[in-house]
């Protein structure tokens, strides 16, 4: 992680940024943002605007990632990661686990891909859909 993002990473919070933050770190899944906001109005925070635009800066700063086929959000459980740039995660079709992938085999694949009229992509958010291995047994 360069200087950067590792400065990103550790940006200070607003209380509601924190606030919100705390909530989503200590989910044991996705959580959306209605959710969110559920979960917090007895702190202070009554208004969806309030919620989106900490979740939108939660995002810009890589403390989280949305996953978009849930409309949730999920914390950054991997300091290496190129912020809200580059994510991937595998998602179980059966108990809807989501995990954040790391691999950089596929990180260094998709720095250097463009598609065939040489567009080069500089923000992606994968889903790798299948089933995990406790679903895959039973």
């Amino acid at each position: 992680m360069n200087k950067m993002q590792n400065m990103d990473k550790q940006q200070i919070l607003s209380k509601n940024q924190q606030i919100i933050f705390d909530i989503i770190e200590k989910a044991k899944e996705p959580i959306k943002a209605y959710s969110i906001l559920f979960n917090v109005q007895k702190k202070g925070i009554k208004a969806p605007l309030q919620v989106y635009r900490a979740l939108d800066k939660l995002v810009e700063i890589g403390k989280i990632h949305k996953i978009e086929s849930r409309n949730s959000f999920v914390a950054c459980k991997n300091s290496n990661c190129q912020i809200s740039k580059a994510t991937a995660f595998s998602i179980c079709e059966s108990c809807e686990e989501v995990s954040e992938i790391s691999d950089n085999k596929l990180s260094k694949y998709l720095e250097s891909f463009q598609n065939k009229a040489g567009m080069k992509f500089k923000k992606y958010n994968l889903e790798f859909f299948g089933l995990c291995k406790k679903c895959s047994i039973k």
